[in-house]
């Protein structure tokens, strides 16, 4: 069905594998980041629909889902962050036409991601005691270290999964990802409504549910990812069968540039993670406000991680060709199909933010009192929070892009200095007007709306100055 609606919207003839074509039009990054778009909504819905299964049996297991697996996803982030740049070093070997160096490349990145691992599992004891300065209710705390050990304990499924899609994006060819991510969705929510409420035989596991869907439904997009990585289309064009040999210098170049790029997903989900975890010290009311603010900025907010995707991938493709002003285009082009993709969220914030709140309404059969109480007091600052939020969307457009463009350039650095300053000057301005001045949640995220208004600021300066164009000897 998915590859249907697609072929009819971008016929198959515009698909000339391997050729630069276009020229970094909307079409040229349409055909790219569509599919990054609808890839990454999939995972967004997979983990909200999470969060909303959760949500049904009280607020403290939604808020453990969002609390615990927020510290899974900064643990995680230094390695899948330097993975992730696996896909600007594919494109620019594929714009220079060294195919069998993609599947070296990508290879390289899976032998990272395993090395990884046990390092990864020593950070488990961290996670506990960041729990435990939090003084959570017993009930959160309970839930959120259970749903946090299953998710590290299976980290390497979800390591692998990072790496997965990279080789697909690098080269263009991301429909093949957004297949894999629909298929892992689908088998996520089933397995999630049967684990977490419980059906016949299978008992009601409630958050630790939620932890193993994720895991299975990861582990079956990275399956499909793989499947296709070694069928004979991919090995005719790439050698991905004769691609095992560990290449020194290939790994070095990874890490190299890859590591700024996972230092600075670390720094920016430390920061992100600080956020939601000073909202939830502010009390419960709070800490509700906030996981239904944060879930529908995830909703709005990681589909347009495809769009960066796509952006790295087509600048480092046209960077590897020699092509500086197509790599100029690209980036303008992105711009423009994120302003049309926040608009339309805007509208649902603006209008629809009493609806959008009351999803997130746990059941009476299955809450108490209590709980519904804390919704109650919580679902008018959720509202505000949500509508401000307009702003807070337009403002990430500038930032995935012009981030994903620097990185497919190879100016790693200066984004993980910039995007690290930012989230950290945000969660500064968080904890000066709550904790300081002890101003209302809402309040506290206009702040953060406001430091992240520059973004457009200081990426847009680093773009035009040109400079990126030195980190590739582009003339």
């Amino acid at each position: 069905m998915l590859e249907g609606i697609y072929s009819r919207i971008f016929p198959a003839r515009i698909f000339q594998r391997g050729k630069l074509k276009k020229n970094g039009d909307m079409k040229d990054v349409l055909i790219i980041a569509l599919p990054m778009l609808l890839s990454m909504s999939f995972d967004t819905l997979m983990t909200f629909v999470d969060r909303l299964f959760l949500s049904k049996l009280g607020p403290a297991e939604m808020n453990a889902a969002l609390g615990g697996g927020g510290v899974t996803i900064v643990l995680f982030s230094l390695f899948t962050g330097a993975i992730s740049y696996t896909t600007a070093m594919v494109s620019q070997r594929l714009g220079a036409k060294k195919y069998t160096e993609c599947a070296r490349i990508f290879v390289q990145a899976i032998y990272f991601s395993l090395f990884c691992v046990p390092f990864l599992l020593l950070t488990i004891p961290f996670g506990h005691w960041i729990f435990s300065m939090q003084h959570l209710d017993v009930e959160q705390l309970s839930a959120q270290t259970t749903y946090f050990d299953i998710l590290m304990f299976g980290g390497v499924i979800s390591l692998v999964r990072n790496v997965a899609p990279c080789f697909f994006s690098g080269i263009g060819e991301t429909k093949i990802v957004m297949k894999a991510a629909f298929a892992g969705m689908l088998v996520n929510v089933i397995c999630n409504y049967f684990l977490i409420f419980g059906f016949g035989p299978i008992p009601k596991c409630g958050v630790a549910g939620a932890a193993y869907g994720t895991l299975i439904g990861n582990a079956v997009s990275t399956i499909i990812l793989f499947a296709t990585y070694f069928g004979k289309r991919y090995r005719n064009r790439f050698g991905t069968t004769l691609s095992f040999a560990l290449n020194g210098k290939l790994l070095k170049e990874l890490l190299q540039r890859g590591l700024p790029s996972g230092v600075e997903m670390f720094l920016n989900m430390a920061a992100f993670q600080l956020l939601i975890l000073m909202f939830h010290g502010l009390g419960s009311v709070s800490a509700t406000a906030a996981s239904i603010m944060f879930n529908w900025d995830m909703v709005a907010y990681v589909p347009l991680i495809g769009l960066e995707v796509a952006t790295t991938s087509l600048v480092g493709r046209y960077v590897g060709a020699k092509a500086g002003a197509a790599a100029n285009r690209v980036t303008y082009s992105g711009l423009k199909i994120g302003w049309m993709y926040s608009a339309l969220i805007g509208l649902l914030f603006l209008f629809l933010p009493g609806v959008l709140a009351d999803i997130f309404r746990p059941e009476a059969a299955d809450a108490t009192a209590a709980s519904l109480s804390i919704f109650d007091a919580a679902r008018p600052h959720a509202i505000f929070m949500i509508r401000l939020a307009i702003l807070y969307i337009m403002v990430e457009v500038f930032l995935v892009v012009y981030a994903g463009a620097l990185r497919g350039a190879g100016d790693t650095l200066w984004v993980m200095f910039a995007s690290a300053l930012m989230n950290w000057a945000a969660a500064i301005a968080l904890y000066v007007t709550a904790y300081v001045f002890q101003f209302s949640p809402r309040y506290a995220w206009a702040a953060i709306v406001c430091v992240y208004c520059t973004a457009p600021i200081l990426f847009r300066f680093r773009w035009k100055s040109g400079k990126w164009r030195s980190k590739v000897m582009l003339k």
